[in-house]
């Protein structure tokens, strides 16, 4: 059965950072466009960025503060984040690109002060 577990979560005051990392089960992330998403309060899910083999690609809004790497054979990908601010808030979630399966439980981000 295929399953995303997402981690590494938490509260933070702005400009802080976190690492988030996404682990795959059931699944080979080596083959997939892999990305990570979130669900701001009372907002749409979006595609915050993505990795295609070795090659990222970012949302505007954090371009230069967040970086995406993928380790294939851990089937994890990672998210660090830097500067963060509080439009950052919201629940990150993991999966391919386009997404597939299920949807894990998602990490919980909030940047506030």
């Amino acid at each position: 059965q295929m399953q995303f577990v997402e981690s590494g979560g938490g509260s933070v005051q702005p400009g802080g950072s976190l690492t988030l990392s996404c682990t795959g089960y059931g699944i080979d992330f080596s083959r997939l466009v892999m990305g990570w998403y979130r669900q701001p309060p009372g907002m749409q899910l979006e595609l915050v960025t993505h990795i295609i083999r070795d090659m990222p690609r970012y949302l505007d809004s954090v371009k230069g503060r967040f970086t995406i790497s993928r380790d294939n054979t851990k089937n994890s990908i990672y998210l660090q984040m830097n500067s963060l601010k509080s439009e950052d808030t919201g629940v990150y979630f993991c999966n391919a690109v386009p997404a597939i399966g299920d949807w894990g439980q998602g990490t919980q981000v909030t940047v506030s002060s």
